[in-house]
């Protein structure tokens, strides 16, 4: 009698963990406040993305787990399988939608130029940087195009953002790149030693999208059926005016 109750115990608990929700696994920098950044009081990966990402599994019934990877990690992470999405600040571009399949647009922006709090110079265009030294961000859309222009002395790449502004406080370098409403969102924060150019242009405009792979098309349309939703509901617009990136 016990050993046919047995595979009866088993069914049981198969068919609970089938109905189970499933959980995916997501990608996310812990260095890219506001859109993500590791909370130092929970200890975990927090901002607008994970924010998007959280809204579209409730919408879609999915539970994303979230983990802290570095940004220069976050494709190679997912094409091998160690995370299951990519949520944060990442442009949708051609030349990474060859390697992975993006979601509709979450929110679109430029880089922004900043420079150190003791130049007081005006900086509308590229241009008027030429023979400058400048920092920018590694596996960022802007590294080749800033590049391309010939116009500066050198185009150094960093890890971080804040590694940038250290660089660029301390006169290393002349002046760096990054997210604009990422820069904007860290200065307004607190003091510091360098300054966000208001004048300056944008002309490296991305929009920011969710990553899968591109052998995973239902989870794809998944994630842009939440999209819809959120954006339908004006939850995605919540979210924005949350973080204060309007």
């Amino acid at each position: 009698m016990k050993r046919s109750l047995a595979p009866m115990i088993v069914v049981t608990l198969l068919a609970g963990g089938a109905a189970a929700q499933t959980t995916y696994t997501v990608g996310s920098t812990p260095s890219g406040v506001p859109f993500t950044f590791l909370d130092v009081a929970t200890n975990k990966i927090d901002g607008v993305m994970v924010d998007v990402i959280e809204a579209v599994g409730e919408a879609e019934d999915f539970t994303p787990e979230v983990e802290a990877t570095q940004w220069s990690a976050l494709i190679p992470s997912l094409t091998s399988n160690k995370i299951d999405i990519i949520a944060a600040a990442m442009y949708a571009t051609e030349e990474r939608a060859k390697v992975v399949a993006f979601s509709d647009t979450v929110y679109s922006y430029g880089e922004g130029l900043f420079v150190a709090a003791s130049d007081g110079g005006t900086y509308r265009t590229l241009e008027d940087l030429k023979g400058k030294t400048v920092g920018v961000q590694v596996g960022t859309a802007y590294v080749a195009p800033l590049k391309a222009t010939g116009f500066f002395a050198e185009v150094k790449v960093y890890d971080t953002i804040a590694d940038i502004m250290r660089d660029v406080s301390v006169g290393r370098i002349d002046a760096g790149f990054g997210d604009r409403p990422i820069v904007a969102y860290q200065l307004s924060k607190g003091a510091s030693d360098v300054r966000l150019v208001p004048e300056y242009t944008s002309t490296i405009v991305g929009n920011v999208a969710i990553a899968v792979r591109k052998d995973d098309p239902e989870l794809l349309a998944k994630i842009n059926s939440g999209l819809a939703k959120m954006k339908a509901s004006g939850k995605l617009d919540e979210i924005v005016k949350k973080w204060g990136i309007e």
